[in-house]
């Protein structure tokens, strides 16, 4: 996968990263799946946000059935099949974005979190920052592109300088690009009651795409905001229309559990340790 460095296509080999990180170390944004399910051999998760992107389930994920292994981003977000694709999250430039016919648009702009998109960044210490950047690339191969973003913490990080304190630090983040063949271009497929059909159909191997949806509306809120964004929530009440309501509550306290008993796993040093097993 060609890596994406401010807007420039650098060379695949995943060395450019090291211009961001001169010290060899990593840091890592997720905004999606990576919230409950961090990478391995991470040191901090930080909870906080990055500006000038919207959040939104735009990309069908559509997995290949010829092959004959699935690829980390396959076991993880397997919420579909070939013949039915699901759909997962990514971030959009804001600027692109507002040249797009978004229904949300308006209760975007009105949300108190305007123009940022919470998630948690996770510190990879040198040591496994090149195994951990080469797992997150096969990880995140379909359809996405890594960027450079500042992230602003919430929580003073450790090791700061006491100058700088929570100051933003540059985070490596995986896009779905408009100009990728995953992103949904046809606008009715992106009108949030076509979207929310498709989360509630959904199913693959790694389980129903509504749980994929419940998953990120708790993970968000454990970040302590209280509440997902507006895109999320909006589908969280559409997919509970679609689906029986004690199914969809049942569902979404499942999900909760997962949540917490995922991210109590991965802080274990064991768990850490383990590498790629922690994520799968």
């Amino acid at each position: 996968m060609a890596a994406v460095a401010q807007g420039h296509q650098v060379h695949p080999d995943g060395r450019t990263w090291k211009n961001h990180f001169p010290k060899g170390d990593l840091w890592v944004f997720g905004y999606g799946s990576l919230i409950w399910k961090p990478p391995p051999h991470y040191d901090q998760r930080v909870p906080g946000y990055i500006n000038g992107y919207v959040r939104r389930f735009w990309q069908p994920f559509k997995p290949d059935k010829d092959r004959k292994t699935l690829t980390c981003s396959q076991s993880t977000d397997h919420r579909g099949t070939p013949e039915k694709p699901g759909r997962v999250v990514t971030v959009i430039e804001r600027t692109f974005w507002e040249t797009l016919d978004d229904p949300l648009a308006r209760l975007e702009s009105e949300a108190s979190t305007t123009g940022k998109v919470w998630g948690a960044a996770y510190h990879i210490p040198a040591s496994h920052a090149e195994e951990v950047h080469g797992y997150l690339d096969e990880r995140e191969i379909d359809g996405y592109s890594a960027h450079y973003t500042p992230f602003h913490p919430t929580v003073d990080i450790e090791g700061a300088n006491s100058s700088s304190g929570s100051s933003p630090i540059i985070c490596m983040l995986y896009v779905g690009q408009p100009t990728n063949p995953q992103f949904l271009r046809d606008p009715a497929d992106r009108e949030p009651q076509n979207v929310a059909q498709v989360i509630s159909a959904g199913h693959g191997l790694s389980g129903k795409g509504s749980e994929y949806l419940f998953l990120l509306e708790k993970a968000l809120e454990g970040l302590g905001l209280g509440t997902a964004d507006v895109h999320v929530t909006d589908l969280v009440k559409r997919v509970k229309a679609i689906e029986t309501e004690e199914l969809a509550e049942a569902e979404e306290e499942e999900a909760e559990l997962k949540v917490t008993r995922s991210l109590e796993g991965s802080a274990e040093e064991p768990g850490r340790e383990n590498g790629r097993a922690t994520i799968e």
